[in-house]
């Protein structure tokens, strides 16, 4: 892991606030702007944000420099993780909050819109002794999609979670609880039970789910998670749009269907 080139700003040596969210980035400068922007704007304000640049080749990173010169009251942290992969990368940004003095840990992505309560909603799930929260994931509003399609993406979700509770995969000796869906982009996770699990598997998306292998590792050391409705975050729908439903609810149905570009832009 190696900081970005602006080493004033980005002292990795520096204390985080007690929350750090993660945000993985690869080629996002078309969106990732609408994300921190979504950050700037929460109820609770006390903490800290680090971009994890998965080797973008677009401006993702003079993006963020912009925003963090435009917005310098907000902790904002911008790393490189060379090592491809979304589950290199949130790793990279989760291990970089728990090295750095976060007790608390959130991840979302940098195609995201987290509602405005997000961080708020995660303390108070804290605060009630979780130790692993998964979050409500809704489509974007502002991308096109009619009232039905976003229905059926609703849908579509609820069934996934469905289908993961009864997965072989998904059960086995050992587990301390059921099953739990686990948005990769709408998740929290205390920062001592990320480092006891093992965290995300440092892998490629095309490899595994690392939001599922995390969920799984921690189901084994605790019952202390849940999927708590009212920590929002609104997700893009262009893997939907490039694949159609059908092919996206499979390719996160074990890979069943394989594109030749995964990384939509």
């Amino acid at each position: 892991m190696t900081l970005s080139g602006n080493e004033g700003a980005l002292d990795k040596g520096a204390k985080v606030h007690p929350l750090c969210v993660a945000v993985p980035a690869l080629n996002e400068e078309k969106l990732i702007a609408q994300t921190l922007e979504a950050l700037a704007a929460q109820l609770h304000k006390d903490f800290s944000v680090v971009v994890i640049d998965n080797g973008s080749t677009d401006s993702t990173t003079a993006v963020v420099d912009e925003f963090k010169r435009r917005n310098p009251a907000m902790d904002i942290r911008l790393i490189r993780e060379p090592q491809k992969g979304t589950g290199a990368a949130a790793d990279t940004g989760m291990r970089f909050g728990a090295d750095n003095g976060a007790r608390w840990l959130a991840r979302t992505d940098a195609d995201c819109l987290p509602a405005p309560d997000w961080t708020l909603r995660i303390m108070k799930a804290f605060d009630d002794g979780l130790e692993m929260i998964a979050g409500q994931l809704n489509p974007r509003l502002d991308e096109g999609l009619g009232h039905g399609r976003r229905w059926l993406m609703l849908l579509a979700v609820e069934v996934a979670s469905f289908f993961g509770r009864i997965r072989p995969g998904n059960k086995g000796d050992g587990y301390l609880g059921p099953y739990q869906m686990l948005p990769g982009c709408n998740m929290a996770i205390t920062a001592d039970m990320y480092l006891r699990s093992g965290g995300f598997p440092r892998t490629s998306i095309e490899e595994l789910h690392e939001d599922r292998a995390l969920s799984n590792s921690v189901r084994k050391l605790t019952r202390a998670y849940a999927l708590r409705r009212d920590v929002v975050v609104f997700g893009s729908s262009r893997r939907v749009m490039a694949w159609g439903l059908p092919n996206t609810l499979a390719w996160y149905a074990d890979h069943r269907f394989r594109p030749d570009h995964v990384d939509i832009r």
